[in-house]
């Protein structure tokens, strides 16, 4: 073998290894962490930095990896073609085809991203030197391609979607929590956050029926038992009718200013009136800029339907808040094997998602006790049931005015339908 052929042999091998970084370095830059790399870049590395910078550019970036390996791959199978001819005639162009095949799908696509899918950061660091001085040698090649490229989306009305929505976000949680990058409780208080803005005043508002409040009219020891049987350390206070709520009053003003014998209404402050419909996102944000703590929710007519307190909209992204003084109360107790009982106050959101069935998003109601009266078309009595797919709903508790608590049974079979 002459020193010609070596080399010849020398460049084929450097050929397939620039076949290999081009193809490593495409699998880096595609499946590199950008919040990791970012987090780098602040603690001031200056490749992550430069990383960070061309990807923007991704379209030039992706261009010039493909030109590249493109090119050593033409020039690899070309050279092999000669030195193939040059060993074994006309039996070396097969040959030569044979090889290269092999030896680019093994050595120059599959190991290299195969390695780099591992510590994709790690490589794209490594590559983003030589990847930067590539991008501005072939910058007229670019061009001319990203020309070609606007073209195309002209002519085929193709429309870039940038961005992440809310569903790929959720979905990348998921991932995290399966992989192990955060944990099970990290993973609901994303979700929570996220789903913040859907929930509106109505879906965790205390109902009308259960507000606890007090009239212009109550003496001062009505008011003091009130607070302290409740343990509350607001009230609603009210003219006439709970319909007309006039403000609230704090437990430390009543027991300082009116137990003393200055009148009650010196201490009723001003409250929040809000529809039925806002969100809790902008409730937090007004609840802050009034230095208020309780929002009163009415209706199209002017009437109470309920209050919303700042514990309320905590819990929404926390869960429940339990302090010294509440009685805590399961939403959700299991009696039995595949028996539930559910108090008639719970979201119903929240029980479809508890057992993991599709929730009923065309229905008006909010809580179980508004969904099972919707079913009977009435105020059920206690021991009626229904059916609902392979559940069966049985009213355990009610006042005959609302059900207060359900017992809920999940059959083997999914055969049943619904029915009343």
């Amino acid at each position: 073998m002459d020193s010609n052929s070596i080399m010849l042999i020398i460049i084929l091998a450097v050929l397939v290894l620039l076949s290999a970084f081009f193809s490593a370095t495409e699998t880096a830059f595609t499946s590199f962490n950008r919040m990791r790399m970012k987090n780098i870049a602040e603690s001031g590395n200056k490749r992550a930095e430069l990383l960070l910078r061309i990807s923007e550019d991704y379209d030039k970036l992706l261009s010039t990896i493909l030109i590249g390996n493109n090119l050593v791959n033409i020039a690899a199978a070309s050279l092999a073609t000669v030195i193939f001819v040059n060993y074994f005639g006309n039996m070396g162009l097969i040959l030569s085809i044979i090889v290269m095949t092999l030896a680019i799908l093994i050595f120059g696509e599959i190991s290299p991203k195969s390695l780099v899918k591992e510590t994709p950061e790690k490589f794209a660091m490594f590559s983003v030197v030589f990847l930067r001085f590539l991008m501005v040698i072939l910058t007229p090649v670019n061009y001319l391609f990203d020309q070609w490229q606007k073209l195309l989306a002209k002519i085929f009305k193709v429309q870039g979607k940038k961005g992440i929505t809310e569903e790929e976000l959720l979905t990348i949680v998921q991932e995290a929590e399966h992989g192990g990058g955060i944990n099970e409780q990290e993973g609901e208080l994303i979700r929570s956050v996220l789903e913040f803005n859907d929930v509106e005043a109505i879906d965790i508002l205390t109902p009308r029926v259960d507000v606890v409040a007090v009239s212009t009219e109550d003496s001062k020891q009505e008011i003091a038992d009130l607070f302290k049987k409740t343990g509350y350390s607001r009230l609603p206070v009210y003219d006439t009718s709970i319909d007309n709520i006039i403000g609230l009053i704090h437990q430390k003003d009543f027991h300082n200013e009116v137990a003393s014998g200055n009148d009650l209404s010196a201490i009723i402050k001003p409250t929040i009136y809000i529809a039925q419909s806002m969100k809790v996102s902008k409730l937090l944000k007004l609840l802050q800029q009034s230095k208020s703590h309780l929002a009163v929710v009415v209706d199209e007519f002017g009437g109470t339907v309920g209050i919303v307190t700042m514990e309320d909209i905590l819990e929404e992204l926390v869960g429940e808040i339990w302090d010294e003084h509440d009685i805590v109360v399961e939403e959700f107790s299991r009696i039995a094997e595949n028996e539930y009982r559910i108090l008639g106050s719970t979201n119903l959101e929240k029980m479809f998602d508890y057992f993991d069935i599709d929730y009923e998003s065309d229905t008006d109601v909010n809580t179980v006790s508004g969904w099972v009266i919707d079913k009977f078309g009435r105020i059920p009595s206690e021991g009626e049931s229904f059916t609902y797919g392979n559940l069966v709903i049985k009213v355990s508790k009610t006042n005959h005015r609302r059900v207060q608590e359900i017992t809920l049974k999940i059959e083997e079979s999914n055969e049943n339908s619904n029915s009343d």
